[in-house]
């Protein structure tokens, strides 16, 4: 059964649950699951230029962004030649551009697709992490408006930035610490957090932050570093992290309200290149120790529990895409992680993203520039 929110100890004055307390463990500590599941992976289109996200319309095309700014669509197992045409100009600056695509959940009815992308500031700050809505026009975004812009920073990394619709309706999002640690420990900085707001941009009432002094309203979650995947688990209606950590220390975490997830002050990573430690350790009263972590880094990035038929030994696991190469498939029982694997690092290499399509297939793509970038399919052998 899921632990939900006991009041078992305090985060910023929020319950957290007793499973988000307990003590992590390391990746390769982990038991393989018992159940394995032979596969094999079929290249469904080439020729895309980092890909970064894919949304599944209902009328069988696909979305899938590029980083360099491009929205593509693939119809019929073919990735058409023109862009969506209706968004902004979106330029690729470091490890931002055009990011996340993601889907209503009542997109059947009223075509809105939403998007996370990096947005040059205006009044010269740099670019910041931008997150807006269109609607499908089978080639065209109609009726495209921005609804946040998070705070500006001129560094060109940590821009985020996933997208998912939680099971109450509201949108959740990413956004990293913009490459500067200390920002993830502000709760009046929009950077180095997870943010909720309505379908419509506005914020809930019910945000754990809403009216207190210094805290930004829209704040859902602080104290991560880089996150780059986000799934809201079936049954349970949990919402799982992965985040980036900087020389070993990527994390798996649920995201709880109010939660703070320690970013620099708290981490199982250590400075790049010389390698020392980072904060004040890797635990601390008062903020949230991850579900597990990696040391070495694998490099988290998008995530998806699969719950389709095609690949029963998997069915309920949360499967996540690294850019180290392949996939790690973690099997999950309610809010804890029983078993781990790596999967796929040679036949896949840097994976950015993994979702599951209507046909319950699970897709991955493949990180890399044009033409080597790809969508690929993973079936049973």
């Amino acid at each position: 059964m899921a632990v939900g929110l006991a009041a078992v100890g305090p985060v910023l004055g929020v319950p957290v649950s007793a499973g988000a307390l307990a003590a992590p463990r390391e990746f390769n500590a982990w038991p393989a699951p018992a159940a394995r599941q032979a596969v094999k992976v079929t290249t469904v289109v080439d020729g895309l230029d980092h890909p970064w996200s894919v949304a599944f319309l209902p009328d069988g095309r696909l979305l899938v962004t590029e980083r360099t700014g491009r929205l593509r669509t693939v119809q019929e197992g073919r990735l058409l030649p023109e862009p969506v045409a209706g968004l902004p100009p979106i330029e690729e600056v470091g490890q931002g551009g055009l990011l996340e695509v993601a889907l209503h959940p009542d997109h059947a009815r009223n075509r809105l697709v939403y998007i996370s992308y990096a947005e040059p500031d205006p009044s010269g700050r740099g670019h910041r992490t931008a997150i807006a809505r269109f609607r499908d026009g089978n080639g065209t975004a109609e009726g495209f408006e921005v609804l946040y812009r998070g705070t500006s920073d001129r560094t060109r990394h940590h821009f985020g930035s996933r997208i998912v619709f939680g099971t109450d309706g509201k949108l959740y999002f990413s956004i990293g610490d913009r490459g500067t640690d200390k920002r993830a420990q502000d709760p009046a900085d929009s950077s180095g957090s997870i943010l909720r707001l309505n379908d419509d941009g506005s914020i809930p009432g019910d945000n754990p932050f809403v009216g207190r002094p210094g805290h930004l309203p829209e704040l859902y979650s602080m104290g991560n570093r880089n996150p780059q995947g986000l799934a809201v688990q079936p049954g349970t209606g949990l919402i799982w992290e992965s985040e980036h950590g900087p020389q070993g220390g990527d994390e798996i975490n649920i995201i709880r309200a109010g939660a703070n997830y320690g970013w620099p002050v708290i981490t199982y990573g250590r400075t790049y290149g010389l390698g020392l430690p980072i904060g004040e350790g890797t635990e601390k009263p008062g903020m949230v120790q991850p579900e597990l972590y990696f040391v070495p880094s694998l490099a988290l990035a998008g995530m998806t529990f699969y719950t389709g038929d095609a690949l029963p030994a998997w069915k309920g696991d949360l499967i996540v895409a690294l850019l180290g190469g392949g996939l790690v498939r973690l099997d999950v029982e309610d809010d804890r992680v029983v078993a781990a694997e790596r999967l796929l690092e040679e036949e896949l290499g840097r994976t950015r993203h993994v979702a599951q399509g209507p046909d319950g297939a699970l897709y991955a793509l493949v990180d890399e520039p044009a033409p080597g970038g790809r969508l690929v399919r993973i079936d049973p052998q």
